[in-house]
């Protein structure tokens, strides 16, 4: 009985950073505030669930394969994001004029180098 509760607890809180993470999408400024928010928030949010899931099914198959998938999106999630936003950045997607700093300065056309068209003969 008192699992259930905590399934619930974690079901809710997990609830609450995917609703947090949609928000975030929706209301911040910039590709990389919004890239920030669904990254960490939706992480967080599948973790829990997870964990809810895993611990309402009680069975050592659907523990370990929750387990996996948590590990799995702790590791990847971060790394897509960063992969994500330097492309972004390489591309000259600009940043919020609020933004205070920025340690990957934005490429300036000079920087830009245009691979040459092959010529036909």
């Amino acid at each position: 009985m008192w699992i259930d509760w905590i399934v619930v607890i974690l079901l809710s809180i997990g609830a609450f950073f995917m609703l947090v993470a949609a928000i975030g999408v929706v209301r911040l400024p910039d590709l990389y505030q919004r890239l920030h928010a669904s990254t960490k928030a939706s992480t967080l949010g599948v973790a829990f669930i997870l964990l809810a899931v895993a611990l309402d099914a009680r069975e050592v198959g659907v523990v370990t394969r929750c387990v996996v998938a948590i590990v799995f999106f702790i590791l990847t999630a971060p790394v897509g994001s960063h992969l994500i936003a330097r492309a972004a950045i390489r591309a000259g997607e600009p940043l919020d004029k609020k933004t205070l700093s920025n340690e990957w300065p934005l490429p300036t056309p000079a920087d830009k180098k245009e691979t040459p068209s092959p010529e036909k003969k």
